[in-house]
């Protein structure tokens, strides 16, 4: 079974489209604009605490800058020339060291003056970050949002949702083992959706709470 799961428990590419808003509807929106031009503000922050989602949103804005011909920097946390970029896509800024947080602040200032775009986030607001005040100041120069994470029924609704969309149903029961158990990213969960199906047409066994157990199981750490 480990050997298994390793080779299919993978998460679908982070869009848009196959992001659940639940209560983040307006900041889907503001990044569609974003990605697709039609957004006066070039800078948006967005902040939320593990599993909301904001991950997902930059690699996905990201994605669909690319698809519209744009050329996007993936933040890394080192200086480099951005006459070139369109957009710059920074994620978990108050990880950022003293350097990055100057390298940051320069490209901010390059694309301020460009017309590029600017796309962050981080674990808390702007004015709470552990950053230096004129880095905090143009993480703040536009548009900032909380990424809202989901409830827990929207959760379970994903989940059955996605379930649909691959032609089969989840059993309640197994979702709510999932959620019980299992990562709460929706990533993370769609995955292990997507393996249990797999597998279960591979051992041809229905999708129960024992098959979810067991591979919820293969997924923990060997013991010496």
């Amino acid at each position: 079974m480990r050997q298994l799961v390793l080779e299919l428990a993978s998460a679908p590419a982070p869009t848009l489209d196959n992001f659940v808003a639940g209560d983040n509807a307006e900041v889907v929106a503001a990044l569609r604009a974003l990605a697709g031009g039609a957004q006066p503000e070039r800078f948006i922050y967005l902040w939320g605490g593990s599993g909301s989602g904001r991950s997902h949103l930059l690699q996905a804005t990201a994605r669909a800058l690319r698809e519209r011909g744009c050329t996007v920097r993936l933040f890394d946390g080192r200086a480099a020339e951005t006459g070139s970029d369109d957009a710059c896509i920074a994620d978990d800024v108050q990880q950022l060291d003293a350097a990055a947080q100057v390298a940051l602040f320069n490209i901010c200032n390059t694309l301020r003056e460009g017309c590029g775009v600017l796309l962050a986030a981080g674990d808390r607001p702007p004015a709470r970050l552990p950053l230096r005040p004129d880095l905090l100041t143009r993480l703040a120069w536009g548009l900032v949002y909380e990424v809202r994470a989901l409830s827990e029924d929207d959760r379970r609704a994903a989940l059955h949702d996605y379930a649909a969309a691959r032609g089969f149903a989840l059993p309640p029961e197994v979702a709510d083992y999932l959620l019980a158990r299992a990562p709460r990213d929706l990533s993370s969960l769609r995955a292990l959706v997507d393996t249990l199906d797999r597998l279960s047409l591979q051992q041809k066994r229905a999708i129960t709470v024992p098959l979810a157990r067991e591979l919820l199981q293969s997924l923990q750490p060997a013991r010496p």
